[in-house]
């Protein structure tokens, strides 16, 4: 098996100002009638720049490929992929599982990017269903595979914790091209394996949504499928 070249895929990095950001969170703090002068608050402030710029940032990803000699052609799926991001509504997090296959053409990737894909486009503000249409592009315009399916489990907690407060729910987005798209069989193998087995009546031929978020750049231009199972709160 023969490794290819590295396929690299950048990301806008504008700088990260922590000390701006530390004022920032004490105005905010401080606005919202919360003393950052008290003793245990005052490295507050510091903490929320900190763990926000943590949760932006995400180191470069190249995903590696390699030759498939032996013509494999049968699904590759990795199975619960634990994520975590921030709803760009609220600025709450959201995290749960993601599942990301891939029927194999020329080349295969190698298994562990599977994950770093995930998290590279998880480090940033974001909705559901970007996050799930993004994986699935990127893979399928990178690695041109035949067929690519992602589904993603989450709760958010712009859901659980205010507003609503539906406790437990979750919502699941799924993303499919090409043949795990297309047809039938191979569709159904994905939400089988996947462990969503209930997805797969929701996914006929045709009939794509359109795409909320077309100026948002992603690696591929195929539209994907984004099945919601629970409705996100009003703003």
């Amino acid at each position: 098996m023969t490794a290819g070249p590295s396929l690299h895929i950048a990301r806008d990095n504008t700088g990260v100002d922590i000390d701006a950001a530390e004022r920032a969170a004490a105005g905010f703090l401080a606005a919202l009638g919360i003393d950052v002068e008290h003793e245990d608050m005052q490295e507050t402030p510091a903490r929320m720049a900190r763990a926000y710029a943590e949760l932006f940032s995400s180191a470069p990803l190249r995903l590696t490929t390699f030759a498939n000699d032996e013509g494999y052609d049968e699904l590759v799926l990795a199975r619960a992929i634990p994520f975590r991001t921030v709803c760009e509504h609220h600025l709450l997090p959201f995290s749960g599982l993601a599942h990301v296959g891939y029927l194999p053409g020329e080349r295969i990737v190698g298994l562990s990017k599977l994950a770093r894909l995930v998290e590279h486009f998880a480090a940033r503000p974001q909705v559901q269903e970007r996050l799930t249409k993004q994986v699935a592009e990127c893979l399928a315009t990178r690695l041109r595979a035949p067929g690519v399916g992602v589904v993603l489990e989450a709760e958010h907690s712009c859901m659980t914790l205010r507003g609503v407060r539906a406790l437990g729910a979750k919502t699941v987005t799924s993303a499919l091209l090409g043949t795990l798209r297309s047809d039938p069989a191979s569709r159904a193998e994905f939400f089988a394996l996947a462990g969503v087995p209930r997805l797969e009546m929701a996914h006929p031929e045709g009939d794509a949504g359109k795409d909320h978020d077309h100026d948002r750049p992603t690696c591929g231009a195929e539209q994907g499928r984004r099945l919601h199972l629970a409705r996100r709160p009003e703003p």
